[in-house]
């Protein structure tokens, strides 16, 4: 993916045609610069910049800032630059990328490309280790590393724009599996394929049809409802667009493909109420798979919709609750199931799994965690959320 956007743009390939020992790393573009430390002596550090892409294109840098790793670059006396000096910390970028400062050195037109911001700051900061030893070449013409694997399609960028390309890492080992693709569930597979996980599989039977699409993410053309597509395999053709390694399997989960929960490190149940549904927590138990069940509960009563909507987490921490009446098992049929009824409205489809997908980040550490509940219940009237079964 790299090499291609060196390939298609002129100001990264203009860079590499120079010599500079540049490359991409976790949606930062990143330079390799001598510089003078301190002491007065020559050593090497890494210029990292933010991309700003319109899928595989440069934009103009929307940042004059860049940041650096390596001891604070000092002139050939060793006193360090002022002009550049911006900000300092313990800065974690993410896949293994950090840096100790931030520099700022802005032209008043600011920067029209990438060319011109990198090579700018690497005049600045080499300048100095260049008179020290006249034999350095700033332009080393080293060879490419290898190519980022990445399971994006393109270079995701936003991580790295918002600083928390570290917290991201912690979610790059899962491989997170959905029983039931209904609207919740295509709902929260509009989250997860957002981050970088390495393997989506996607486990439903039933056919996309009209009322799906009034209950799922995105817009379904007249074209693709004709089609009767499995809705996994609707969903895998919208989202691998993004997202690799998103695999579809047209089948409900039952005793004769349970390989397919094979190797999964999560799990998301977005199943209606009944046997299939405790079948599939039975499954993840035995398997010693963290799991997360949904539920929504709404009733039309006078006039107007109202009523619950339930996220309950099962992990090796906490398993009993979920058989203690946390989630129901009932059928659509049993009177007392409190989520009985099948009511579905996309706002509160899409609700239900931003926090479910919320949760399982937490799990994950991604998201401050403090209460370490694992079932949570969201009221529509009066908004109440509550918590519950902290570990």
């Amino acid at each position: 993916m790299s090499q291609k956007l060196f390939d298609r743009n002129p100001d990264l390939r203009r860079l590499r045609e120079e010599g500079y020992a540049v490359r991409i790393r976790s949606g930062f573009l990143v330079m390799q610069v001598p510089y003078v430390d301190a002491k007065g002596e020559v050593r090497l550090g890494s210029l990292i910049s933010s991309l700003t892409l319109a899928g595989d294109v440069t934009q103009r840098p929307d940042t004059h800032v860049v940041q650096w790793d390596g001891g604070y670059p000092c002139s050939k006396e060793g006193k360090e630059i002022e002009a550049l000096r911006h900000g300092s910390g313990d800065f974690n970028l993410g896949s293994g990328l950090t840096a100790k400062f931030a520099f700022s050195c802005k032209p008043p037109e600011g920067y029209a490309d990438y060319h011109a911001k990198m090579t700018t700051y690497a005049g600045v900061i080499a300048g100095p280790a260049a008179v020290i030893k006249p034999e350095l070449k700033l332009r080393s013409y080293a060879a490419p590393e290898p190519e980022e694997t990445t399971v994006f399609n393109y270079t995701e960028t936003a991580s790295d724009r918002a600083g928390i390309g570290a917290l991201t890492d912690l979610l790059r080992n899962e491989r997170v599996v959905f029983i039931g693709l209904g609207g919740t569930g295509a709902y929260a597979l509009d989250l997860v394929a957002k981050t970088p996980v390495p393997e989506i599989r996607l486990i439903d039977g039933d056919d996309f049809l009209t009322h799906n699409a009034f209950r799922a993410p995105g817009a379904a053309s007249l074209d693709e409802l004709r089609q009767v597509q499995k809705k996994v395999d609707y969903l895998a053709g919208i989202y691998s667009k993004m997202h690799r390694n998103i695999v579809p399997h047209p089948v409900a989960l039952d005793q004769t493909n349970l390989h397919l929960l094979g190797g999964a490190t999560f799990a998301f149940i977005c199943m209606d109420a009944g046997e299939p549904k405790r079948f599939a927590a039975r499954k993840c138990e035995e398997m010693d798979i963290p799991f997360i069940d949904v539920g929504m509960g709404l009733e039309l009563v006078d006039g107007s919709l109202g009523g619950i909507l339930r996220v309950t987490a099962s992990t090796p921490e906490m398993r009993t609750h979920v058989h203690d009446g946390r989630i129901s098992f009932g059928s659509g049929d049993d009177e007392n199931n409190l989520y009985s009824t099948n009511i579905q409205v996309a706002d509160l489809n899409a609700l239900n799994a931003a926090m479910a997908v919320v949760k399982w980040k937490k799990i994950r550490g991604f998201y401050r965690d403090l209460e370490r509940e694992h079932h949570s219940t969201y009221t529509t009237d009066g908004n109440m959320l509550l918590n519950g079964d902290q570990s």
